[in-house]
């Protein structure tokens, strides 16, 4: 007999979008660290870059360990037993809303990573450049 979708499997299906949005937050925060050796602290400017740097790193290593955790607790709800619900309830205007406003940030998202990564790749591929040409001279 075929089981039964329940709530703590569709949380344990949806993990993957925390635990994601985890690992993006984590690795830009090591982007950002990575850049902030090549800052002269003597140049005011590259200084109150050096800052925000710094900054911007901490908040998004915090996010990204909250996401994990969120992720993590959502993939052990995965045997969580289907409780009781309200239909009525749970088939409300507000409901709906705000799974449509769900599906319209993913594909925001979405949108916005296809943009996103087509110019990253082409940075990458600069810097790989710049990477092999430093290491041949």
């Amino acid at each position: 007999m075929a089981r039964q979708p329940t709530c703590g499997a569709g949380l344990a299906h949806n993990a993957a979008v925390p635990a994601k949005l985890a690992d993006v937050a984590g690795t830009l925060a090591r982007n950002l660290d990575a850049h902030i050796p090549a800052l002269d602290l003597d140049d005011p400017d590259a200084a109150r870059e050096h800052d925000v740097y710094e900054r911007l790193g901490d908040r998004l290593r915090r996010a990204a360990a909250e996401l994990e955790v969120a992720g993590a607790e959502m993939a052990a709800a995965r045997d969580l037993p289907m409780g009781r619900h309200d239909m009525a309830a749970i088939t409300t205007p507000e409901v709906l809303e705000a799974f449509e406003d769900y599906v319209a940030a993913e594909g925001e998202l979405h949108a916005l990573l296809g943009v996103r990564l087509a110019d990253d790749r082409a940075m990458l591929a600069a810097i790989r450049e710049a990477v092999s040409g430093a290491g041949a001279g």
